[in-house]
């Protein structure tokens, strides 16, 4: 480099020491802020994310392509999800416009917040109807409570039950507490050139009745809160999965090639902290191959 008295080689020197500083010293907020923001969103008050998802089949009837169906779990009413959060959550489903809604359990925190839970989420009317299964926290409280304020609503809860939704489409529900010799032959049942979509609320469940893609297209479930605190979606201590991260949030499979879909939920559970570990709906989109 051609240098005056070494003014010039200087004067560069100078000028890239303070832009590689400056450029630390931002990097040193923007990093961090752009974690964060990619760990929440705000769109409804309750739902930081619609998660969505195209499922292609053969077994998707051509007149069903583009049939959708949205997906809410684990809203334990009230914990971080309050009532501010349920009517956020009510508009999200409404302007989504599905086909179908499929609830995944793990609705309350107390009996006193059933009736008003199943009564916001019964003022939708999906062409196809809601149906539910229970989770855990269901049978640990409130069970007829729920069972009973579900049917109030409209809300067809399946316990060990299938209903054919349209020719060629059938849901399967399964609860938590589940006994895995009542879930085969539940399965078993379907016609093999139906699509048949598998709800519950672990994931454990799909994986452990051993179900087959030959029987069941595809898997929803949620429990899992996706890790509810985690570090910027490396680590979570704790999935609520004998499998750890395995089924944490997504799309997934089984270990038989069952393909599962895993919401993060829209409450809480012990405390009411998210980190890292946004709530969502899922929406699935299904096409015909």
């Amino acid at each position: 480099m051609f240098c005056i008295r070494g003014v010039a080689c200087k004067t560069i020197y100078s000028s890239f020491f303070i832009f590689h500083s400056s450029f630390l010293r931002v990097s040193f907020f923007l990093i961090p802020l752009s974690l964060f923001l990619s760990c929440t969103s705000l769109r409804y008050a309750g739902v930081d994310r619609i998660a969505r998802y195209d499922m292609k089949s053969a077994d998707v009837p051509q007149a069903l392509d583009g049939y959708r169906i949205a997906f809410a779990t684990d809203f334990h009413l009230a914990s971080k999800f309050k009532e501010r959060q349920l009517h956020g959550t009510v508009k999200a489903l409404a302007a989504l416009k599905p086909d179908v809604i499929l609830l995944g359990g793990d609705y309350q925190e107390g009996c006193e917040y059933v009736e008003p839970l199943f009564s916001a989420l019964g003022t939708l009317s999906p062409p196809d109807g809601i149906y539910a299964v229970m989770g855990n926290n269901d049978f640990e409280r409130c069970t007829d409570e729920i069972a009973l304020s579900m049917r109030r609503h409209g809300i067809r809860l399946l316990d060990y039950a299938s209903d054919t939704l349209h020719a060629g489409l059938v849901v399967v529900g399964v609860p938590y507490c589940t006994h895995p010799p009542l879930v085969q032959p539940l399965v078993a049942e379907q016609h093999p050139d139906d699509y048949v979509i598998f709800l519950t609320h672990s994931p454990d469940i799909v994986e452990s009745a051993g179900m087959s893609p030959e029987r069941v297209d595809l898997a929803l479930a949620g429990h899992t809160h996706g890790g509810q605190v985690t570090f910027f979606y490396v680590i979570a201590p704790e999935t609520g999965s004998r499998y750890g991260r395995r089924f944490l949030y997504g799309r997934r499979r089984t270990s038989r090639g069952v393909p599962v879909i895993i919401s993060r939920g829209l409450g809480t559970s012990r405390i009411p902290i998210r980190f890292c570990a946004p709530t969502d709906i899922t929406v699935v989109t299904l096409r015909a191959q």
